[in-house]
């Protein structure tokens, strides 16, 4: 509470806000646009444009461009935020409340701001209950929750103030970006010199040949086609998103049973030494070295490769599938048509032609490699301290502003 400026005490949200109650009968054969709450105040988006016939419910809330909303399971995690002009007339699910503002008490902006506020992700906390997977934020709680609210004309001036500051750091962040985004230019047109991420109709250096990669393989397969049953325990279970460009992350890696282990290896077992590439999904023909001893099964989302290590060294063929050739191959080679999202046949796969140079430079140029690989880390772990400090003006600009000292 501030009165000292005239902000009046702290009023409760009951007082400010009223539930939005427009639904609307979905159709099946029209197209909804569904929208979600991103966590940590990061926004009101686009979930996903579907069918009425492919949404699990007859009947959705309709939302309005400047109505305040958040999420039952995850307000908590500050899952909440200002509807905004481009999703007017989009649909929610009963776990994303939302309500109008009194226009003649609050500002719907000056609530948005407020949301991010690190007490009112806590008041949303204290509102909701339930068992680790059941939380559900109470309404009725949060709606006692009380708030400082200051006159219309300061609520704007805040907003504004705010909106200045949080567009000043936001140039920062790009700024950042846009550095780092030239650094890492740079780095690709410095290992440009190495022929085999140039085009492969060139002609090859002496003692350099074209293979196809199936020829300098033992094997080159994918994982189980079943949709797996999760476990609490059992063998590790790695798909798409374990596998990033250089990285191979089983650390967030779930379970299934060792008889779907079983049916995965038969397929092919993963080693160390062999490569992982992801061959469906958006991020598709990213690949990693396997780099430790793991059990694990896979899922057809992944594709593993198993060089012949006399004819082409591992690394070699990492570099290779994450350069500019290797991405252009997995994308020319895509199947959209029949699919829901792309996908990489494992008969094109097998046809990837690439430039093979003689053991001994592969060994060289995998090395030479490998050091702007650490540079390309480096220039990541600075953008990111850099952001990391930006982003930390934003929550003492806004505990300022909610303070009155703006």
């Amino acid at each position: 509470m501030n009165t000292s400026k005239g902000w009046a005490p702290e009023v409760p949200l009951w007082e400010l806000l009223s539930k939005n109650n427009v639904t609307t009968d979905l159709a099946a054969d029209t197209q909804y646009r569904e929208v979600t709450v991103k966590l940590w105040g990061r926004g009101v988006v686009e979930r996903r444009i579907a069918l009425g016939s492919e949404i699990a419910a007859a009947r959705r809330s309709v939302v309005r461009a400047g109505q305040f909303i958040l999420s039952r399971i995850d307000a908590r995690n500050g899952a909440t935020g200002i509807v905004p002009d481009d999703l007017d007339g989009a649909v929610v699910s009963n776990d994303f409340p939302t309500f109008d503002t009194v226009p003649e008490k609050l500002v719907s902006d000056y609530l948005g701001w407020l949301s991010k506020t690190r007490s009112f992700i806590d008041a949303c906390k204290r509102a909701s209950e339930g068992t680790t997977n059941r939380v559900r934020l109470k309404e009725d709680v949060f709606l006692r929750h009380t708030i400082p609210l200051p006159p219309l004309a300061e609520q704007r001036r805040i907003v504004t103030k705010i909106e200045h500051l949080a567009g000043r750091i936001d140039g920062e962040i790009k700024a950042i970006v846009e550095s780092s985004s030239r650094d890492l230019l740079a780095f690709w047109n410095s290992i440009r010199k190495h022929h085999f991420i140039g085009s492969a109709s060139e002609e090859l250096p002496r003692g350099w040949k074209n293979a196809k990669l199936s020829d300098i393989t033992s094997a080159i397969t994918d994982g189980t086609h079943q949709t797996p049953d999760y476990l609490d325990v059992g063998v590790p279970f790695l798909s798409a998103q374990n596998v990033k460009p250089y990285r191979f992350l089983p650390e967030g890696h779930k379970y299934v049973s060792e008889e779907l282990y079983r049916a995965c290896i038969a397929r092919g077992k993963p080693e160390v030494g062999d490569v992982l590439m992801t061959r469906v999904g958006a991020m598709i023909g990213e690949a990693a070295l396997i780099d430790r001893p793991l059990d694990f099964a896979y899922y057809v989302s992944l594709c593993l490769i198993k060089p012949h290590r006399d004819l082409i060294h591992p690394e070699y063929l990492v570099h290779w599938l994450n350069s500019p050739l290797g991405a252009k191959s997995a994308t020319m080679n895509t199947l959209g048509r029949g699919h829901s999202q792309g996908n990489l046949n494992l008969g094109l796969i097998r046809n990837f032609t690439i430039p093979l140079a003689p053991m001994g430079v592969q060994i060289a140029i995998a090395k030479e490699l490998n050091a702007y690989m650490e540079k390309v880390d480096a220039i990541s772990t600075r953008q990111k301290s850099i952001e990391l400090s930006v982003n930390a003006l934003l929550p003492s600009i806004l505990d300022r502003a909610f303070r009155g000292e703006l």
